[in-house]
């Protein structure tokens, strides 16, 4: 009983290792508007050439042939789903914030990455450390995530827009996006989603 019990230890320790790595590069996407603001053509080009060095590391790792850094941080942070499989995760990361960039306003492009980068971001930490009450039919999304989601992104969107009903709003979009189970595709639909319904509060 001792043993398993130490199993099971160790592999919800590995799980929540795995989540901080992966959940740590979303956060690190917040950076991403600043960059854009600074030097736009090159701050898309630079997401575009790591979006393709990922790729080219993934085919790579999947024939045996690791790049130094990049196939070992896949590894660490890649789910049980992904074990053996292309880890689409990141490329969808890229995905979403390019979208977002490119097609969306810069104050609705900014409330849409930030809504990835911290409603997303937290809202699975938040729901492995402190879920306990399960949402049905959401495969396995909790409502501790689905809280620390709509407060995030309610915090960093009144950073971005100083309204509070906008704000609102946003946040709840983002949380009724979130709880529905998209695998790695809620990396796209979360910042267009939001941003778009930012630049349609907003103007």
């Amino acid at each position: 009983m001792t043993s398993q019990y130490g199993i099971l230890q160790k592999q919800y320790r590995n799980s929540l290792i795995k989540e901080i790595v992966r959940k740590s590069i979303h956060l690190c996407s917040a950076f991403v508007p600043t960059f854009l603001g600074i030097a736009y053509y090159p701050a898309i080009g630079a997401l575009c050439a790591l979006g393709a060095l990922y790729c080219v590391s993934e085919v790579l790792r999947l024939r045996g042939i690791s790049l130094p850094g990049i196939a070992r941080i896949t590894e660490v942070a890649a789910r049980k789903r992904d074990e053996n499989r292309f880890v689409r995760g990141p490329v969808t990361l890229v995905l979403g914030i390019l979208c977002a960039a490119v097609f969306l306003p810069p104050q609705a492009a900014r409330i849409g990455i930030y809504a990835l980068a911290f409603g997303d971001g937290l809202a699975s930490l938040c729901g492995r450390l402190f879920g306990r009450v399960h949402i049905p039919f959401t495969n396995g999304k909790t409502a501790a995530g689905s809280l620390a989601c709509f407060f995030a992104v309610f915090l960093s969107s009144f950073c971005v827009c100083r309204n509070t009903q906008a704000s609102l709003a946003l946040a709840a979009a983002a949380m009724l996006v979130e709880i529905i189970p998209m695998t790695d595709f809620d990396n796209i639909v979360i910042p267009i989603a939001v941003g778009s319904l930012a630049r349609l509060l907003l103007g």
